[in-house]
């Protein structure tokens, strides 16, 4: 649980400023190191693997976040579009930029209703950037225009 609350205060913070890229890159790694740490600790060490894993998945989800060009994001979000729209659970939605060599996929994971009636799905992605694979999991809802909205990690 201590977690939870460590990535609810993650995302408020970033938010309450303008994000950049390498923020949001940050944000990822934090929620997918967090995650990886908080499985991996045990006992009283759980809460010192969980923050370690999620420093060390903010280092690296940020340098990943600004090394994506304009045409990497564009294609990253044109599949996440798609996805999250058509795709099925565990259907993977892929996309390359063959100018930069970057790639990436995205896979729903679950589809749900929330409090409010929004419809959301949870989903994983991996990301390549310079050879190097970052995994993270995400929740997007659907907004009022049809457009997905990533709501965090």
């Amino acid at each position: 649980m201590r977690f939870s609350v460590f990535v609810v205060a993650a995302a408020l913070l970033l938010s309450a400023c303008e994000t950049t890229h390498q923020d949001r890159g940050a944000l990822l790694g934090a929620a997918a190191g967090g995650i990886l740490g908080n499985q991996i600790g045990r006992g009283s060490g759980q809460a010192i693997a969980t923050f370690a894993g999620a420093v060390g998945g903010a280092l690296v989800g940020a340098a990943i976040g600004s090394r994506m060009d304009e045409v990497d994001r564009m294609k990253m979000s044109q599949a996440h579009q798609h996805s999250l729209e058509y795709g099925r659970a565990g259907e993977e939605t892929s996309w390359v930029n063959p100018d930069s060599g970057n790639s990436g996929s995205i896979a729903p994971v679950r589809t749900y209703q929330n409090a409010t009636g929004q419809y959301c799905r949870e989903f994983q992605q991996t990301i390549t950037v310079g050879g190097k694979s970052e995994q993270a999991y995400g929740t997007a809802c659907r907004q009022p225009d049809g457009s997905w909205k990533i709501m965090g990690g």
